[in-house]
């Protein structure tokens, strides 16, 4: 199996309070501007790669992450939408089970599809509990799911499905808003999540200023994922939530 790219981001927790990750989707809409991404990021202080996406609208998935691999000097993470986009260019992958939703397919389906084939590519799996929160943007993955969101006002759900995910031997869990989110999943739920699981918690979706990310980290976030406000208003921006989420 390849490097412990789960330790890695642990030790880049401990030594900068939190760590900084960029989700590139690698649809058709990213194709001309890829290898300028993933150089600013490179050179920003981001710290690893999330790639993927819910909905992929052409046949150049694993050609634009191969891409993505030869230019990046981070690691590069799958973010999978599902078991069409896995292949050998990821360093390790997001081995996700949506714990916030009820359906099936998710929950188990699609692990056990996929399961053998991360094997045979030798793909480091990091088990994480997907979290998705109502961003009020009814979100690609939200349809996709067939997930029906958690409320950004009930702290009190969003704790006992991390307690679960944590007891169930999860690694990591991730509070996802959706993306293009209007709402950023609230520091409310980040602090009572924050003292209620042990698991690292990755929050992503709506983070649209290095100020709102900071606010997670300090609430207890280890990890933030700005995809959508990049792709917005272009890299130069790294750099600012870079060193607003390092502490």
């Amino acid at each position: 199996m390849k490097s412990d790219i789960y330790q890695s981001l642990l030790n880049i927790r401990d030594q900068k309070g939190a760590g900084y990750i960029v989700l590139i989707d690698p649809d058709q809409k990213n194709d001309s501007t890829i290898e300028a991404h993933v150089t600013a990021a490179n050179e920003a202080g981001v710290d690893a790669l999330f790639v993927g996406g819910s909905l992929m609208m052409d046949s150049k998935c694993h050609e634009r992450v191969a891409r993505i691999k030869a230019a990046s000097t981070i690691p590069v993470i799958s973010f999978p939408g599902g078991l069409n986009q896995l292949n050998n260019y990821y360093d390790a992958m997001l081995f996700m089970s949506v714990i916030s939703g009820r359906n099936p397919h998710y929950l188990i389906g699609e692990q056990v599809l996929a399961a053998p084939v991360i094997k045979d590519l030798d793909i480091e799996p990091i088990p994480t509990g997907y979290m998705l929160f109502d961003g009020g943007a009814n979100s690609t993955v939200e349809f996709m799911s067939h997930t029906k969101p958690i409320p950004m006002n009930r702290s009190d759900i969003a704790v006992a499905h991390g307690l679960a995910g944590q007891y169930l031997g999860l690694k990591m869990l991730y509070l996802e808003a959706g993306s293009g989110a209007k709402t950023a999943v609230p520091v409310q739920i980040i602090s009572a999540m924050a003292k209620a699981v042990e698991c690292p918690l990755i929050v992503g979706g709506g983070i649209r200023s290095p100020e709102a990310a900071q606010e997670r980290v300090e609430a207890g976030a280890s990890f933030i994922v700005t995809g959508t406000i990049i792709e917005n208003n272009g890299s130069a921006i790294m750099k600012e939530f870079s060193d607003a989420i390092h502490q």
